[in-house]
C-alpha cells in the first residue's frame, strides 16, 4: 500500500499549521491546504489517507467539499471540524457520508486517535478492493465504468492497459459520458497517484489570461501582475494535467502547448527561464478533432502528437443494455448520499428507462436517479416523453392507484395500508397529501360499491 497521509483543510493560517505541527509530532505525514478545491487535486480512488476539513470556510464549504469527494470516491474518510453550534450540521454531515467530527476546540489526542482509525478504516477498504480484483470480481475500474455492453468490456480494458503506462491520451466521447472519470481512471492506475490530478477546462478560461493561467507569470510580466505565480502546468509537476474540450483550446496557444507536449519544459510569462515539466497530459473533446483539423480550426501537428493513445468513451445510444443497471446502480448511490432506504425499481420501470433517449448520457442518467429517489418529477417535453407521457407521471399515476385501492380494501383503514405496502405511516401520510386522496371518501365510494 502507499504511504498514508492526512490532507488538513482549514483557511484559518494558525490552527491549520498548528494543528498539523501537533499530527506531524504524532507521526503523520500531513499535507496542509487553505481551500478545499486545491485539495481535491490530491483525491482520488486509490488515495490512502485520511480528509480533514473545517466545515465554514470561503469559497467551497465543507459540506460541498464532502459531497465533491464522495462523488470521486464514497468510501474516502472525511473527518469534519466543527466550531460552536455547527454539531447539527455535523451530524447531517456524518448522515451523508462523513466518517465523523471533532468540535473546537480539541485536543491533538482526540484528533490523532480518530485519524488512526480512519486510517484503519481506509486501509480495510483499500485491500477489499484489492483482493476483489485478484479473485476476478468487480474491481475499482468496473464500479466507476460500468457496464456488461461489449464495448464498456473494452473500454475498461483499454484503461487498465493505458493507465499503467505514462503515455498521454485522448479521450473522445459526446458531452455527460464521462470522459472525466476516465481520465481520473488512468491517473489512479499509474504510478502518479498520489500526485495532483489538474483539471483545466480549455472552454472556461478567460482568453486574456489563458497564457498566465497556464504557464504562471514573473512579476511585472503584465499589468497587475504584482507577484510571480505559478500556472496550472507547473502546479501540477508530478502529477496528471487533464485538458478538457482542447479543442476549445485558442489556435495561437496551440503551438506554445505544442512545444510543451514536445519538449516537457515551460517558461513563464515574462521570464526567459526554462523549467522542466514531468507531467503526464491527458486531454478530452466531444467533436471529431479530425473535423477541426481540416476547417482550420485545430493543428494537426498537435493532434497527432496528443494522439498517442486514444479511448474513445460510447454514449448511452450505443450501449442500451447497460442501461437500466446503470440506472439502478445510479440510484443506489442517490438513496446513500441523501440517506434515504433502499429504492425499489420495477421491471417495467427499467424497460422503460432503458427505452428512452439520453441525449445527455450518464450525465442525465444521474440526474434523473437523483430525481427519482429524491420523489421529485422530471421537466421534459412531450415530444421527448415515451408514449407521449412523462415517466414520472406514469409512475405517480400507478402509485397514486395503488394506495387508493388498498385504502378502499380497508375502509380506509391506514395501518393495514401501510403495512401491506411496506411503508411507514409518515409516508404513506405524505403521499396521500401528494395525491389528494381521503381516506374517508374512498371508504364510502367501496361501501357504496358493495351495497349495489
Amino acid at each position: 500500500m502507499t504511504e498514508s497521509r492526512v490532507l488538513l483543510v482549514d483557511d484559518e493560517e494558525e490552527l491549520r499549521h498548528s494543528s498539523a505541527q501537533a499530527l506531524e509530532l504524532a507521526g503523520f505525514r500531513v499535507d496542509t491546504f487553505a481551500s478545499a478545491e486545491h485539495a481535491l487535486e490530491f483525491i482520488g480512488f486509490s488515495f490512502s489517507g485520511v480528509v480533514i476539513s473545517d466545515i465554514r470556510m470561503p469559497g467551497m464549504d465543507g459540506m460541498t467539499f464532502l459531497q465533491r469527494i464522495r462523488e470521486i470516491d464514497a468510501e474516502v474518510p472525511v473527518i469534519l471540524v466543527t466550531g460552536h453550534g455547527d454539531v447539527q450540521l455535523a451530524v447531517r454531515a456524518m448522515r451523508e457520508g462523513a466518517y465523523d467530527f471533532v468540535e473546537k476546540p480539541f485536543t491533538a489526542q482526540t484528533l490523532a486517535g480518530t485519524i488512526r482509525r480512519a486510517l484503519e478504516w481506509r486501509g480495510l477498504v483499500l485491500e477489499n478492493r484489492r483482493l476483489r480484483a485478484v479473485a476476478g470480481k468487480r474491481d475499482d475500474i468496473e464500479q466507476r465504468l460500468p457496464g456488461r455492453s461489449q464495448a464498456m468490456v473494452d473500454l475498461r480494458y483499454k484503461v487498465r492497459a493505458i493507465g499503467a503506462s505514462d503515455a498521454d491520451t485522448l479521450i473522445i466521447g459526446e458531452t455527460g459520458v464521462g470522459k472525466e472519470v476516465v481520465a481520473r481512471a488512468l491517473h489512479d492506475l499509474s504510478s502518479r497517484a498520489n500526485s495532483p490530478f489538474i483539471a483545466i477546462n480549455c472552454a472556461a478560461l478567460p482568453e486574456t489570461l489563458i497564457e498566465s493561467e497556464l504557464f504562471g507569470h514573473e512579476a511585472g510580466a503584465f499589468p497587475g501582475a504584482l507577484r510571480p505565480r505559478y500556472g496550472k502546468f507547473e502546479h501540477g509537476r508530478g502529477g496528471t494535467i487533464l485538458l478538457d474540450e482542447i479543442g476549445s483550446m485558442p489556435f495561437d496557444l496551440q503551438a506554445k502547448f505544442l512545444r510543451v507536449l514536445q519538449e516537457r519544459v515551460i517558461t513563464r510569462l515574462g521570464s526567459n527561464e526554462i523549467v522542466p515539466l514531468d507531467v503526464r497530459f491527458v486531454a478530452t473533446s466531444k467533436v471529431d478533432l479530425e473535423r477541426e483539423v481540416a476547417a482550420g480550426r485545430f493543428r494537426a501537428d498537435l493532434l497527432y502528437r496528443l494522439n498517442v493513445a486514444t479511448l474513445r468513451v460510447p454514449p448511452l445510444a450505443q450501449r442500451r443494455s447497460d442501461i437500466p443497471l446503470l440506472f439502478m446502480q445510479l440510484v443506489r448511490e442517490s438513496a446513500a448520499r441523501y440517506g434515504r432506504d433502499d429504492v425499489e425499481i420495477s421491471p417495467a420501470l427499467a424497460s422503460e428507462i432503458a427505452e428512452r433517449d439520453w441525449p445527455g448520457n450518464v450525465r442525465e442518467l444521474r440526474n434523473a436517479a437523483e430525481r427519482f429517489v429524491l420523489g421529485l418529477e422530471a421537466e421534459q417535453d412531450d415530444a421527448a416523453r415515451p408514449n407521449g407521457a412523462r415517466l414520472a407521471d406514469k409512475v405517480a399515476a400507478f402509485e397514486k392507484s395503488l394506495i387508493a385501492s388498498a385504502l378502499a380494501a380497508h375502509g380506509g383503514a391506514l395501518k393495514p395500508v401501510y403495512e401491506s405496502l411496506g411503508i411507514s405511516r409518515k409516508t404513506l401520510y405524505e403521499k396521500m397529501q401528494k395525491f389528494g386522496l381521503d381516506k374517508r371518501l374512498l371508504a364510502a365510494d367501496a361501501q357504496r360499491d358493495d351495497d349495489a
